[in-house]
């Protein structure tokens, strides 16, 4: 996990305001945390990193994720770069369950744009620009940090894509595997071969 990233994330917990996570890294590699906790001063609860994949499932919210193994490729990493239109360098985006097969295809077109992969399937290797999570019945992230989020079949379901949108900045895109999705908050710029596409208003 990229040490950057421990600023945007947050307890699966609700507490009141704004809370934050701290990070104990064990071991580390460049500017990846390979090992640790990420704590939160809230709770108190503490969330592992193992392999460099941070956990930060509340044991009560692992029942009922969707499970992205076995579902089919994603559409090609070309065309989601170009749904999502992203200019410019710096930031994340956030790809979730079996989107998380584009990573390497999309780090390769973004400038300088790290990827958060959500429950990526776990056979896949991530790229070197990639941080790697594991979330309960939301995204483990904090609102509005994302300039693109990318939902897979499996997860283009509630709350999932509530929880894309909730993480995606104001005026950005949300790329979705499915065409008949509603999400409160985007307005639907199109549908069509498998895919949504909206943006956070």
């Amino acid at each position: 996990m990229f040490i950057e990233l421990t600023e945007f994330l947050r307890c699966p917990l609700r507490h009141e305001g704004k809370s934050h996570v701290v990070l104990v890294p064990e071991r580390m590699d460049g500017r990846d945390v390979i090992a640790g906790i990420v704590a939160c001063p809230a709770c108190r609860r503490e969330y592992p990193i193992v392999g460099g994949v941070a956990d930060l499932r509340h044991p009560e919210e692992t029942a009922g994720v969707p499970d992205p193994a076995g579902v089919e490729d994603a559409p090609a990493a070309a065309s989601v770069h170009a749904l999502l239109g992203l200019d410019g360098a710096g930031g994340y985006v956030v790809l979730v369950g079996s989107a998380a097969r584009l990573a390497a295809g999309l780090a390769a077109l973004l400038e300088r744009v790290h990827v958060v992969l959500v429950n990526a399937p776990a056979e896949r290797a991530r790229p070197a620009t990639s941080s790697a999570l594991l979330g309960g019945r939301q995204l483990p992230l904090r609102d509005a940090m994302a300039r693109g989020v990318v939902v897979g079949s499996e997860h283009a379901v509630a709350p999932w894509v509530a929880e894309g949108a909730r993480v995606l900045l104001r005026g950005l895109r949300m790329v979705v595997f499915a065409e008949e999705v509603e999400v409160g908050g985007l307005e639907r710029l199109a549908s069509g071969q498998g895919m949504w596409v909206g943006r956070r208003v």
